[in-house]
């Protein structure tokens, strides 16, 4: 349920009515708006009377929320969240990107990468440490000693650091040591994960899952955000469907349902979604159009011999073309660079 203020409610007539509510149960989300407050309440509802508040002081109206996601929904949090992460903003005006090799191979590999997309343009370095993979013989990645070689780039680079997590069991270890947590998308729903993440409040890059709603979606962001841990950022990175020429199909309809019914920010992976680097630049161009906040874009210095693929992967140079297209583009879309 969501309660509306009157515009000059005054600070003791909201304040009654968030204690009213907390002792019947309810947990209060609170928001400022341009002219009013906005309580969302969360909590067994069923039971509370509208018409019991609409006679206090200071109410405006009363809007039932129907959608299972509370904290995510737009209703409860009109305007649009922006995400700090380690000082990169994402969601606002300003589009963000991040940038990087799939995995984490060697010292040189990172940390020439990194320095290359940041001379690009890009704002957070991405490399997998941990590799969740259909086939139990691939390359799972260097995992411990991964992450000692993507904190070392960032040192070198100064970008803050995006990487996946596997397991609940290493929730205190990237939160000591990672700027950006990734899910992926094969753990999307895996809740006790989702729970141990929402007891930080680390920024939590959260991808779609291979056959997941957007509704499905934004539950799953809810479990972070009603374990405490508002700082969620939503990635569209393509959904199997019975078209195989590329890797994923990239639903870009997503990014405008998310922004509809959510506040958070929205990013779009287009390496992923399609699995072929030659699409990946005008897919990015479409996703900027489609609205997203920003781009996280496989990046290797030297794909043909990358251990993870390679085939969706840029150049450093094919990257810096496509940032230059971006640059060019983003005005027209009221966003920059």
């Amino acid at each position: 349920m969501i309660i509306i203020m009157k515009p000059k409610a005054t600070e003791e007539e909201i304040s009654s009515l968030c204690t009213s509510l907390e002792t019947q149960g309810m947990q209060i989300q609170r928001n400022a708006g341009v002219d009013c407050v906005v309580l969302g309440v969360i909590g067994d509802v069923a039971h509370l009377d509208p018409q019991d508040f609409l006679i206090r002081p200071g109410v405006e109206r009363i809007m039932p929320v129907s959608e299972p996601f509370k904290k995510a929904n737009r209703k409860f949090h009109p305007k649009d969240s922006v995400i700090d992460c380690a000082g990169v903003q994402v969601g606002g005006r300003r589009l963000a990107i991040f940038a990087g090799p799939c995995s984490v191979e060697t010292h040189e590999q990172i940390t020439d990468t990194a320095l290359k997309v940041r001379a690009a343009g890009a704002d957070v370095l991405r490399g997998g440490a941990y590799k969740p993979r259909t086939s139990p013989y691939a390359f799972q990645g260097l995992k411990l000693e991964g992450l000692k070689l993507l904190e070392e780039a960032r040192a070198i680079s100064g970008m803050p650091i995006c990487t996946e997590i596997m397991s609940p069991k290493l929730v205190e270890e990237f939160y000591r040591r990672v700027d950006i947590i990734q899910v992926g998308a094969r753990n999307m729903q895996n809740f006790d994960l989702l729970t141990e993440l929402g007891q930080t409040r680390k920024p939590i890059l959260l991808k779609r899952g291979l056959n997941a709603t957007v509704n499905e979606w934004l539950m799953s962001a809810e479990y972070i955000m009603a374990a405490g841990n508002p700082n969620v950022i939503l990635c569209e990175r393509g959904i199997r469907t019975f078209e195989t020429y590329t890797r994923n199909t990239l639903d870009l309809s997503a990014v405008q349902a998310v922004k509809q019914l959510s506040h958070l920010p929205v990013i779009v992976d287009p390496s992923h979604a399609t699995g072929l680097n030659w699409m990946v630049e005008r897919m990015s161009l479409a996703a900027v159009a489609a609205g997203a906040d920003g781009l996280i874009v496989e990046v290797h210095n030297n794909p043909a011999r990358a251990l993870c693929d390679g085939a969706q992967s840029l150049t450093p140079a094919q990257f810096a073309q496509m940032m230059g297209k971006l640059h060019a583009m983003a005005p027209i879309v009221e966003r920059t660079l």
